[in-house]
């Protein structure tokens, strides 16, 4: 029987291109939106509003896909979700208003929030703890590759076949992709065919001894919300992930606005905030492992890359609210991405570093839909706080987020496995 060194790694490149494949599909809707609204005759209400059904559907996705991977497995479980959106995305190809592309924007939301749950609960699985950061950084960057590739692929595809075929064509990506993940993840690594024994070791023993598995904690539901260290998962992902959907979303429409760019322009400047975001997943995965390394608590090595990160988005969300030309712009969001992927690289390892495999979906589910309801109170406000292409509140909302997110972890407790109420020390 064949073996393969370093599975685990080619699990997470897998899973990366996943995540490429769905921002990819995601930004297409607002890289082509000047062109889209033009033809149909829409405005920025409508896209709002598209916006908004697209994220009640990724809501209810979180949760729904956090309890699905428990239940069916990582392997299972991702091809539900990637299918579910890859044939909402081609349906967009028939969509004629902004109530048909909201039908098709909830179904695309409901698959596409299974990336995450999927994902994380992949990084519990195949990595030990020192490695977890850096394999969800892994991750993180292919959500900022996939913003990366986005702007000029669309651009390219939308001035030779427009937006329909456009569609289309990007729905094809994860039903190809689809073939190698049969292939290759068969189970996770305790049962994989191909694993060798020294690298299944090295995952296990660096997770927990077989006998911290046999008496690992599961809670409920019901139990899950009675930690405070759920709650602070819960509310730090409510307050940090709208500052990534006010530029995933309203990125392009801020450059048509402020700057007047068509749809080519943007696939010229949308990519480059997206280059920040990358390294900063990548710094802040490795720079806590690095820490870990050195023999730094998760606790602490967690909280501080964490602090780092949220300490260079507030200056330079406040900086782009006065920046007065593309380039300005565009750079200074980088670095606001590339805070924001170096600290939600280390939160999202948070639900495996408090509770056991059997339950990292669950929460990584329900933190998830708390991030999108806390984003689609934002993407409601935008509107108002754009009016006549003022973009200054737009950054400063971002920028009052910012401490709120840090109080969250604060007030979450250490960075340590949750135990029974009855067994906290």
């Amino acid at each position: 029987m064949k073996t393969m060194a370093g599975l685990r790694w080619l699990v997470i490149t897998l899973v990366a291109i996943a995540t490429i494949i769905n921002y990819i599909d995601r930004s297409a809707l607002a890289v082509m939106w000047p062109g889209i609204a033009a033809e149909l005759g829409m405005d920025k209400r409508d896209y709002a509003n598209i916006v908004t059904v697209f994220l009640i559907g990724y809501a209810v996705g979180q949760t729904l896909f956090g309890k699905l991977f428990d239940a069916l497995g990582t392997r299972i479980g991702f091809i539900l979700s990637i299918i579910v959106w890859s044939v909402s995305i081609g349906l967009h190809f028939v969509a004629r208003s902004a109530l048909s592309f909201g039908m098709f924007r909830v179904l695309l939301g409901v698959g596409e929030a299974g990336n995450w749950p999927g994902a994380t609960k992949a990084v519990a699985e195949w990595f030990p703890i020192r490695e977890r950061a850096l394999a969800q950084g892994i991750f993180g960057a292919g959500a900022s590759l996939g913003s990366i590739i986005a702007p000029p692929l669309i651009a390219i595809l939308y001035a030779y076949f427009g937006w329909k075929t456009t569609f289309l064509l990007i729905a094809v990506l994860g039903f190809i992709w689809v073939v190698p993940w049969l292939i290759i993840y068969k189970s996770g690594p305790d049962a994989h065919p191909w694993i060798t024994q020294e690298e299944r070791s090295y995952i296990l023993v660096g997770q927990r001894s077989e006998a911290a598995r046999a008496a690992e904690y599961v809670p409920t539901l019901g139990q899950l919300l009675r930690h405070r260290q759920s709650w602070g998962v819960i509310a730090a992902r409510f307050f940090i992930d709208p500052v990534w959907w006010l530029f995933v979303a309203w990125l392009p429409l801020y450059l048509n606005e402020k700057f007047h760019f068509d749809v080519k322009q943007i696939g010229i400047f949308a990519w480059v905030p997206y280059v920040g975001a990358a390294i900063g997943a990548l710094s802040g995965g490795w720079l806590c492992g690095r820490l870990l390394q050195r023999g730094w608590s998760v606790n602490r090595a967690r909280k501080l890359v964490i602090g780092l990160g949220l300490a260079l988005m507030m200056p330079a969300l406040l900086f782009s609210a006065m920046a007065a030309t593309p380039l300005l712009a565009v750079l200074s969001i980088a670095v606001i991405l590339f805070g924001f992927q170096a600290a939600i690289t280390n939160i999202q390892t948070l639900p495996s570093d408090f509770f056991s495999g059997r339950t990292v979906g669950s929460l990584a589910g329900l933190s998830g839909t708390s991030a999108v309801l806390g984003v689609i109170i934002c993407m409601q406000l935008v509107p108002g706080l754009t009016a006549g292409g003022n973009y200054t509140p737009f950054f400063v909302l971002g920028a009052l987020l910012v401490p709120l997110v840090f109080v969250s972890i604060w007030l979450g407790g250490p960075v340590a496995q949750v135990k029974p109420h009855g067994e906290q020390a």
